[in-house]
Formats: C-alpha cells, sequence, structure tokens
C-alpha cells in the first residue's frame, strides 16, 4: 500500500480516487463496510480506493486529558486498511491548524485539489473541520459543486448497539477480549519488544516472555489464551499471557506483560513479538506461596492446551506482522 504523509505540504495523492476519511482506529466492523464499499466502487469506476486518516488522534490535541488510549498503533491501522483493501493512504498530521480549517477549505483544498475525488464514502455522523461543522450534508452539497458525490453510511450494529471504536476500547479495557474479537472480526493483538526480566518465571518452571508493548491500550490485567508471533522464526506459538504486577507472590504496583509459549524455549531477547489475545482465563490473583502459584500456572497451561485443541492456531485468521 502506498502511503502518503502530509499530503497538504508535499505528497501527491492518487487523483479520481474513492475515499473514505477517519480516524479508524481498531479498523472494527464499520470500518471495514466503509472499506468495502469503497473498495467495490473504485473497482467499478477503475479508480484506487484509498483511506484518509489523521495523526495523532485528534483529541490527544484538542483535549489531552479527554483523549483515549488507543486500539492501535499508526502502523497497525496502516496494515489493517490495507489489509482490508485500501491502495493508498493519506496521514495527514493532525494540528491545532488543520483543527482550526473550516470545512469548506478541507473539502477544496484536500478532497478536490489534491484528490479530485470521484466518491466519498464517510459513517453518517462523521464530523470534521472548525467546530466541527462539516458533515455529510455538507460533503453532499459541496460534491454537487465540484463534481464528486458523498454518501454517508450508518452504523453497523452488533447486539444491539452500534459498532464504535469507544465501545471496542471499552471492552479492551474490562479485558473482554471475546467481546472485542467480535467487533474487530479478529483476534486482538498488540506489538512489543522482549526484554530481559526477572526471570522469576523460569525458576519457576515456565520460562516466560517479557514485553514492552508499543500500544496504548491493552487488556484488563489478567491471565489470558493467546499466540505470540515472533517474526525470526516464522512462526505463531500457542501461549498463556499474564497482564498484571509482578512477582504475584507479593505486592507492587509495576504492570508487566508475561507470555509462557507451551513447548518453547529459544532467547528472543529483544526481538519485537506481536500478541494476539483469544479468551480470558481468570483475574489476576495474590498467591500466598510459590507453590500455589506453579498449582496456578499449571492449570492455566493445561486450559489454554485445551482452548487450542478447540480452536486450532491454523484455522485463526491472525493478522500477521
Amino acid at each position: 500500500m502506498e502511503v502518503l504523509l502530509d499530503p497538504l505540504v508535499n505528497d501527491e495523492p492518487p487523483r479520481g480516487a474513492v475515499l473514505t476519511i477517519g480516524n479508524f482506529d481498531g479498523v472494527h466492523l464499520g470500518h471495514q463496510e466503509l472499506l468495502r464499499l469503497v473498495v467495490e466502487r473504485a473497482g467499478e469506476l477503475g479508480v484506487t480506493p484509498a483511506a484518509v486518516t489523521f495523526d495523532p488522534h485528534p483529541l490527544k490535541v484538542l483535549k489531552p486529558d479527554a483523549a483515549p488510549r488507543l486500539l492501535t498503533t499508526l502502523p497497525q491501522r496502516l496494515q489493517l486498511l490495507e489489509r482490508h483493501g485500501a491502495a493508498a493512504a493519506l496521514v495527514l498530521p493532525f494540528t491545532h491548524h488543520l483543527a482550526r480549517m473550516p470545512a469548506h477549505t478541507f473539502v477544496r483544498r484536500v478532497l478536490v485539489e489534491r484528490f479530485r475525488v470521484r466518491e466519498l464514502f464517510v459513517g453518517s455522523g462523521f464530523r470534521f473541520g472548525a467546530d466541527r461543522e462539516g458533515n455529510v450534508d455538507l460533503l453532499a452539497a459541496m460534491g454537487r459543486e465540484h463534481g464528486f458525490e458523498a454518501i454517508g453510511v450508518p452504523a453497523v450494529m452488533e447486539g444491539g448497539e452500534p459498532v464504535s471504536s469507544t465501545r471496542v476500547r471499552r471492552l479492551v479495557a474490562h479485558g473482554e477480549v471475546e467481546g472485542a474479537w467480535r467487533l474487530l472480526d479478529r483476534p486482538l493483538f498488540v506489538d512489543g519488544q522482549v526484554f530481559t526480566g526477572e526471570r522469576l518465571g523460569r525458576r519457576l518452571g515456565f520460562p516466560t516472555l517479557n514485553t514492552a508493548l508499543e500500544n496504548e491500550l491493552y487488556p484488563a490485567h489478567g491471565v489470558y489464551v493467546t499466540a505470540v508471533h515472533i517474526p525470526s522464526f516464522g512462526r505463531t506459538f500457542p501461549a498463556v499471557t499474564n497482564i498484571g504486577v509482578r512477582p504475584t507472590v507479593y505486592e507492587n504496583y509495576t504492570t508487566t506483560v508475561e507470555s509462557h509459549l507451551l513447548d518453547f524455549t529459544a532467547d528472543v531477547y529483544r526481538e519485537k513479538v506481536r500478541i494476539f489475545f483469544f479468551a480470558r482465563l481468570r483475574e489476576e490473583k495474590v498467591f500466598s506461596s510459590t507453590m500455589s502459584l506453579v498449582a496456578q500456572i499449571r492449570r492455566d497451561v493445561e486450559a489454554t492446551r485445551l482452548w487450542f485443541l478447540q480452536h486450532p492456531l491454523d484455522d485463526l485468521d491472525l493478522v500477521l506482522p
């Protein structure tokens, strides 16, 4: 996928494209429907399907205290946009200058002058421009003036509620990774780099990969059925991942992400890995003794093996880095 940064300055986007615009955090079912329509229509017209997104998230600039912790990093977001058919993506740096840009100016400078957009698909509640004055009605009116069509797409519903990034974030923050899976149509994943820990797991007989995450948002403290993809091995390994404070025999407040890979012992320190979350086994616990901790880890490992017997890893649709 072609990725362009700041087309307002010096990059040249594809002309005559079919577009969608949004933050696209998580690229959930609602975003996927927009992308499906864009790809389908671009194919009919013989033009490029493209997406325009923003970085950082607008609230990080306008209201930092209210800004959400995001589901995806920018590289992850771009990978997911490409996975769902975007052949080009423009990343607009979100600044106070862009926030103050009138909606009419944004349409003329980005959609008309830079893209010469043919058709535009956005969520029916999409707002943009200074004071959020721009909406689907304004896009449609300016489209008639400048020769493009703007289509507002209703929200995708699941369980009687609209699918949204906010809803997915709430599920993840509560450890409900299976619910997040439904709304994302893929297992939740996070990326990070393995670092050398205190090797407590190895001393207990269950060596772990300690991972410093790149993602802002990750599941609530607890123990999860996961898989860890290690690019240098070209393989994905079933795992049990604990998110919480370590060591769990004692009380402290340092959050760690530790994954015990089943039947894997190689040294991968300093490597970048991707962790997929499938199911929550239990809440985090404080144990009264090392013996009780080891017994619980054994139960967690057996529960994880059983989960993978019922859900073979090769059958899961994983987004590999």
